[in-house]
């Protein structure tokens, strides 16, 4: 017998909640807060504060003090957490070095995207307290994303790390080696020092302010030595004003980083607002690596950073708005306006030229690291943007003898369906992993379907149809009309740069020049269009040209035909998946 639980059914709203209690799939959990588990018995004396009885320990009546750790997963595989909960403890327990009853997880609620934050408690091994050494590894081992969790529970972000009973301690352990007189004459030292730094700090500042006349708080990008030459600091005063106070309306968008809004500047200027999330490292991270990187990459299709925000504890960052919205958005089944191929091609081409830009003549070159559908926009003329810089990495530099490193070797991070697998299981990031990702991306315009959709996976599914000779049932019949030799090649294309083996897949400026033979072989003005006129314009061409162009050159999937090219694409008409 299967049991289903239902997620996102109208059944199970509020308003219907009781009723269907049992068929759908909680939102939220909370187990029993630590201390209060069953195996806590009434004659247990209360623990002192900062220590709590552990509900997993095999020890009963344990008084230990904690870490609280705040844990999000950012693209789980997963609808339902309780039957993986026991894989979880194990997994992660075992990345962590610890035993599985040292963790507790005292609750977890389902957010948007779909998202899993997870409250835990971790607890020391039958001892009252953790070692401080041991506390210091465990926040290195999560603030630094040293750890890869089973792939169904995808990529995670660290939301924050609780010290508590060592809170105090911390900050000494920390920096191991020092102690005693050592340590004493640092400290005082490090105390006079502050006082001097203070008073002409104080100093400093009042000055600033009698000038600016705003009140900033201490920046982030002072701590990460950010250079942002050239870009603009608003106020939060200004983001607030631009947005009418962040209005609900004007949000236009939201990710693992935060929310996106419109927003008009003072001098009239239409902007993209992206505000992060609060408490989240990774996203400080982001911020201060787009505005780096940013700051320094000019190309026509590649997204302009106006500025950013970095005051009352925010971080926002202000980019030429893109009327269009994102790829991702135009091949949705929900579209009014689909997409006709020569649009689709002139995107392609574009996101092509913005990667090779970053990978050949950006000084050093950069990897993207998670190019997907959502991360290129389209501008009022759906010129294709690669934007989205947050998991960027520079590109290895030539050693002291000249020798330049084939990859990088860093922590995976990326998007579930998009990941290079060779990436995924080496740790190793070449210019090639944005080369699978791109042809993924490629795949989705071909087909109009999701990476990972149904539990599908579309490099798998393309190839099966590929290799049988017929993809006529994968080809997005919302098109309207193609030439089947042009759809061959930019099919053929999209395979190649997927392929398992990073060897074979192709260099981007070998696939900024297919495209660009593919375009030039586009019928006449579907090239000239695509890239200049908006999309009234282009669906009234494409009807135009649905009902006028014949013969084996342009296809329409309104004209019935029976003629197949080897490639299983057809002369006729595109049966609908």
């Amino acid at each position: 017998m299967l049991f289903c639980r239902l997620y996102g059914n109208p059944v199970c709203t509020a308003s219907n909640a009781a009723r269907a209690a049992n068929l759908c799939q909680p939102t939220s959990v909370t187990d029993a807060p630590s201390g209060e588990g069953k195996q806590v018995s009434t004659t247990c004396f209360p623990c002192p504060t900062n220590f709590e009885y552990n509900p997993s320990s095999p020890i009963p009546c344990f008084c230990a003090a904690p870490l609280g750790v705040g844990f999000r997963l950012k693209s789980p595989g997963i609808s339902d957490f309780r039957p993986y909960k026991e894989a979880f403890e194990n997994d992660l327990t075992s990345l962590l070095e610890l035993r599985v009853y040292q963790l507790y997880i005292e609750r977890y609620i389902w957010e948007a995207g779909p998202r899993l934050n997870t409250h835990l408690k971790l607890f020391p091994n039958n001892t009252n307290l953790f070692d401080m050494a041991e506390v210091v590894r465990l926040r290195e081992v999560l603030a630094g994303w040293q750890i890869t969790l089973l792939d169904v529970f995808g990529p995670y972000e660290l939301l924050n790390f609780t010290l508590g009973f060592y809170a105090d301690e911390f900050r000494t352990a920390a920096s191991p080696g020092l102690k005693g007189g050592a340590l004493a004459g640092i400290l005082v030292g490090t105390i006079v020092a502050a006082i001097a730094v203070s008073v002409f700090s104080t100093v400093f500042i009042m000055k600033r302010r009698r000038k600016q006349r705003t009140i900033s708080r201490r920046s982030l990008l002072s701590r990460f030595s950010v250079k942002v030459d050239g870009v603009k600091c608003f106020t939060f005063d200004e983001m607030a004003v631009a947005t009418r106070d962040f209005d609900i309306s004007a949000q236009v968008g939201q990710g693992g980083y935060g929310k996106v809004y419109r927003g008009n500047l003072a001098d009239g200027t239409t902007v993209a607002i992206k505000r992060a999330h609060e408490d989240s490292l990774q996203g400080s991270k982001e911020f201060c690596t787009e505005i780096e990187l940013l700051s320094r990459l000019h190309h026509r299709n590649l997204v302009s950073l106006v500025g950013y925000c970095d005051e009352e504890d925010e971080q926002m960052l202000v980019y030429e708005f893109m009327p269009n919205g994102t790829l991702r958005d135009h091949l949705s089944a929900k579209t009014e306006r689909p997409l006709s191929f020569g649009q689709r091609v002139h995107i392609a081409l574009g996101a092509a030229k913005g990667l090779l830009y970053l990978h050949t003549e950006a000084n050093p070159p950069i990897f993207h690291r998670d190019v997907k559908a959502s991360n290129i926009l389209l501008d009022s003329k759906f010129v294709a943007k690669v934007a989205d810089f947050g998991l960027s990495r520079l590109a290895p530099v030539p050693d002291i003898e000249g020798t330049l490193p084939a990859h990088i070797s860093t922590v995976v991070k990326g998007t579930p369906g998009y990941l290079d697998p060779e990436y995924f299981l080496t740790h190793k990031l070449t210019e090639r992993s944005d080369v699978y990702s791109l042809g993924v991306v490629f795949l989705e315009l071909l087909t109009g379907m999701k990476p990972i959709q149904h539990g599908k996976n579309i490099v798998r599914e393309v190839n099966i149809a590929y290799q049988s000779g017929d993809v006529s049932g994968i080809i997005d019949s919302r098109m309207s009309s193609y030439p089947p030799e042009c759809v061959k090649r930019f099919l053929s294309l999209a395979i190649r740069c997927c392929r398992d083996d990073t060897e074979e897949r192709p260099y981007m400026a070998d696939i900024v020049r297919e495209l660009e033979t593919i375009r030039s072989m586009l019928p006449e003005g579907e090239d000239v269009l695509s890239s200049t006129s908006g999309s009234g314009l282009l669906a009234k061409s494409m009807s135009s040209s649905s009902t006028t162009t014949t013969g084996a050159l342009y296809v329409s999937s309104h004209i019935s035909g029976s003629g197949q090219a080897d490639s299983g694409i057809p002369s006729g008409m595109v049966a609908p998946r």
